[in-house]
């Protein structure tokens, strides 16, 4: 069985000898040819240059017995496209060239129709990565969720509060819905884009779901979701991960997704037998553990492993992205400790 089937087969909530494995942010700055190779070049470059967001999305496939490349990009590529460009604070975090605050800047986002030809390089590097690896690793896309590519763009950038991401969703609900249509058309128009270059599954980053009101994440954040769900082919994957919203975990696998990434805060086991068993979980070791040794790691991971033997539908994963401080032996601890394990 290739990665690719292996990972198709866990999506489809298939029995599998073992769950496939991969990583959000395996490609980035715990590697150090990652670094190295960010030392001679922009991220915003890596990320805009074809061959660049190839090799970075292979270099942790070279090291590691992954099952899964995810591309190497951004999910506020989207903003970009729709003409709101962005950039990394020096002192850290997301600038916005601007804040959106009217209706007419609303009016004068890009239309869908623009999004397939601004983010070509996407599509580019998509087709070579899976040039690369053929058949045998599954080829994961990625984008923001409506929600959380609308806090960046009202904001104008990284926010300790969202205040202002709320104050539009309570006080001025047409407009709000009006920003959430436009990107709800920008990413079909860029998922639909994905597909046809080669992706196998794509995964919704739904990072700031969390900080909702418990009884609005519905209105504000997975009623959207669930659009862009629908208007996509009805049955490719789409595995969605939204950091703390644990009450919504059954919610949203009826959204229509085939896979819910679970963050660390969760027993996995109990999301497993409380969620339809049609309906993958994708997780969930705490990404600190990476920080900690090689036997910690292999320890945790085969307690996660252990507590999910007998279920289906499982892509093991971490809870969160792999942080800048993690350590390449542990890293290599998790992926041999998973793919050995029987």
């Amino acid at each position: 069985m290739t990665s690719r089937e292996r990972f198709l087969a866990a999506l489809a909530c298939q029995p599998l000898d073992r769950p496939p494995i991969w990583v959000m942010r395996q490609a980035g700055r715990y590697l150090p040819e990652y670094r190295a190779l960010k030392s001679q070049s922009s991220f915003l470059h890596m990320v805009k240059t074809p061959e660049l967001a190839t090799e970075v999305t292979l270099q942790p496939l070279r090291r590691f017995a992954l099952d899964a490349a995810i591309l190497f990009s951004d999910i506020l590529v989207i903003p970009e496209a729709l003409g709101q460009g962005y950039a990394f604070r020096d002192t850290g975090g997301i600038a916005m060239d601007y804040r959106i605050e009217t209706a007419a800047q609303i009016e004068a986002l890009n239309p869908a129709s623009a999004v397939p030809e601004k983010l070509d390089y996407v599509a580019a590097a998509l087709r070579l990565i899976k040039k690369e690896i053929g058949d045998t690793k599954c080829l994961l896309g990625f984008g923001g969720s409506p929600w959380t590519l609308a806090t960046y763009m009202l904001e104008g950038g990284s926010s300790d509060d969202f205040e202002r991401s709320k104050l539009l969703f309570y006080t001025q609900p047409a407009l709000f819905e009006a920003l959430m249509e436009k990107l709800c058309d920008a990413l079909v128009a860029y998922f639909k884009m994905q597909i046809a270059a080669g992706a196998d599954a794509i995964q919704i980053f739904d990072s700031w779901g969390g900080i909702l009101a418990g009884q609005d994440y519905e209105a504000a954040s997975l009623r959207w979701i669930r659009r862009v769900v629908q208007a996509l082919p009805a049955d490719f994957p789409i595995i969605l991960y939204a950091k703390g919203t644990a009450p919504h975990l059954t919610d949203q696998a009826f959204s229509g997704v085939r896979a819910i990434s679970v963050d660390w805060t969760n027993d996995l086991a109990v999301v497993r037998r409380n969620l339809p068993a049609n309906v993958a979980v994708q997780g969930n070791l705490d990404p600190v553990l990476m920080q900690t040794t090689p036997e910690i790691v292999s320890r945790e991971a085969g307690r996660l492993l252990e507590s999910m033997r007998g279920t289906a539908g499982h892509i093991f994963n971490l809870g969160h992205g792999i942080t800048p401080q993690a350590k390449i032996e542990n890293m290599q601890a998790l992926v041999d400790t998973v793919t050995g394990w029987r």
